[in-house]
């Protein structure tokens, strides 16, 4: 059962999605559903010997384009709808114990237009507004298979943080007449010293505003809405910065760092939404090789981040681990 029920306090929908509680948890290596099906041996969901990336639907969807119908009635406090949308699986690749990291600059090119790929394809379906692409990686993020792959989830309407992204641009564009992320890559390109790497097309820095004691965004210098209005040159010149900051991230301590990665870009409903930019952020959800950083009481509770440390060490940091 998948149904979307209103929150009238937020003004967002919250999905539920009961039959995700038996999905797969933590198998061994030997029983791994995402390794490439061997002759004789547990049959996985690739029916090949080997791959290099392979999308498929998720067995588990929070979203499903038959959906059905919602368990409940709504009403008017309460509106219920049926959870429409999609959830797709990327398998990185066909090496159980490695990670995007391990890969190869080129291949890490290559899922970029992987990725482009399904934006532009879930993107053109009539019901899908928003295609949110992201990677959950380690088991402090909550991982239940630690195959390297990432997820898809392809949405009927617009997420509320990427709502409250959409409105921030919007306002700021009829304010300034400029795009805000643009401003914001110019500043941190004045200020320097919270860039951990950079490239001819796209900067990696930890942000003024960081949340997360290592959370690194990458974003492109020139304004570009999505994956779609990237050169191939600029496709690569991504690859190649994404796998510098994935190499400064586990080189940090030496050890694979666990994060969330997460994609914003334009929606795919039709509108024009002139001020948005691409990019990518991480919440990597360590603080020290052994302590994390929470999501207690005043985060959960009241919304706002207690970052307890400064962005311009952390980025020192970072910029300095040799890769």
């Amino acid at each position: 059962m998948s149904e979307m029920r209103w929150n009238p306090i937020l003004s967002e929908w919250v999905v539920t999605a009961t039959h995700r509680q038996d999905r797969t948890f933590l198998p061994p290596a030997g029983y791994c559903p995402l390794c490439p099906t061997a002759a004789g041996g547990f049959p996985t969901e690739v029916p090949e010997a080997d791959y290099d990336f392979v999308v498929f639907d998720n067995k588990f969807p929070s979203l499903k384009i038959d959906a059905g119908q919602p368990s409940i009635e709504g009403n008017d406090l309460y509106p219920v709808r049926p959870s429409q949308g999609i959830c797709e699986v990327v398998l990185y690749s066909s090496n159980h114990t490695g990670t995007l990291t391990d890969l190869s600059t080129k291949k890490i090119q290559e899922l970029v237009r992987v990725w482009r790929d399904r934006y532009e394809e879930l993107g053109s379906h009539k019901d899908i507004d928003y295609v949110f692409i992201f990677e959950n990686k380690g088991e402090a993020i909550g991982v239940t298979i630690h195959h390297p792959h990432g997820q898809i989830y392809a949405f009927s309407y617009l997420p509320p943080k990427i709502m409250r992204e959409l409105t921030s641009e919007k306002e700021h564009l009829e304010r300034t007449g400029r795009c805000l992320h643009c401003d914001i890559v110019q500043g941190e390109i004045k200020e320097a010293q919270r860039i951990v790497a950079q490239s001819d097309h796209f900067i990696a820095f930890i942000p003024f505003y960081a949340r997360y004691p290592y959370e690194v965004h990458i974003y492109a210098k020139a304004h570009r809405g999505s994956l779609s209005d990237f050169s191939p040159g600029e496709e690569n010149d991504l690859g190649t910065l994404l796998h510098k900051v994935l190499k400064k991230y586990d080189g940090l301590w030496n050890i694979s760092m666990p994060y969330m990665m997460v994609m914003h870009q334009k929606p795919t409903d039709g509108k024009d939404w002139p001020g948005c930019h691409f990019h990518i952020e991480f919440y990597p959800p360590l603080r020290t090789p052994q302590k994390l950083k929470y999501l207690a009481g005043c985060e959960s509770g009241a919304g706002t981040f207690v970052n307890d440390t400064l962005p311009e060490e952390k980025a020192g940091e970072l910029r300095a681990v040799k890769i």
